[in-house]
């Protein structure tokens, strides 16, 4: 996912807002829904792997994640099946609202599927707290 291009007169769209121009964290979020519905066995975007207690949040222009700062392209990477997660991100609504914008302002949007891929294992200290009866 990226955000859309100046134009070659470099300009963009007319009718566009800012806002319309750039991935926000609902768009990121939205696709990570999406795999993790379809059954996705483990999760990275750019070079993290995702746990429960860490999510992309937007500051700026930019994402925060695991304590860095992420600019565009944001690359998320999946590990499951091919067919379940390409239906998962068909049916999310925030997925196909990006994939108008990104029609409509030129946002970059692309999925692919491979055999060879990879997610790096979490290699910080997991804290895990939980209710305690009394």
């Amino acid at each position: 996912m990226t955000d859309a291009p100046r134009g070659d007169d470099g300009r963009y769209a007319a009718d566009a807002a800012p806002d319309d121009l750039v991935v926000h964290q609902q768009d990121v979020q939205s696709v990570l829904n999406a795999v993790w519905a379809g059954g996705a066995s483990a999760v990275a975007m750019q070079d993290q792997r995702l746990v429960g207690h860490l999510a992309p949040r937007c500051i700026g222009n930019t994402l925060l994640l695991g304590g860095r700062t992420y600019s565009p392209p944001y690359i998320v990477t999946a590990l499951g099946d091919p067919t379940r997660l390409s239906a998962a991100l068909a049916a999310e609504p925030g997925v196909r609202v990006f994939e108008q914008y990104a029609q409509r302002y030129g946002l970059g949007l692309r999925t692919r599927i491979s055999d060879d891929l990879e997610v790096p294992a979490y290699s910080e200290t997991l804290r895990l707290q939980y209710a305690r009866p009394r």
